[in-house]
């Protein structure tokens, strides 16, 4: 397997990984606001709700959520990098 093979691969497994993150963070604010759902008022509660429980709100929120897909995507890409070298 060549080096560019590899680092597609790899970057697959990434991209894999940041969807996952993706859909894991938009359940989490759907699930976690006043009312279950991804309306305007369910989506700024669930932030909000997401925030309180890193001690910030509605932005820390976003924060996170923002965050959590490209740390796991970073974390599929180094893991795959690791197994496979």
């Amino acid at each position: 397997m060549s080096f560019l093979d590899k680092e597609k691969n790899a970057a697959k497994a990434g991209a894999a990984g940041a969807a996952v993150g993706a859909a894991g963070s938009i359940g989490a604010v759907a699930a976690s606001g006043t009312v279950a759902g991804l309306g305007v008022t369910d989506v700024t509660s669930g932030l909000a709700a997401v925030g309180g429980a890193v001690g910030g709100g509605m932005v820390a929120g976003l924060a996170v959520t923002a965050a959590a897909p490209l740390a796991i995507g970073a974390g599929a890409y180094g893991l795959y990098k690791f197994f496979k070298d």
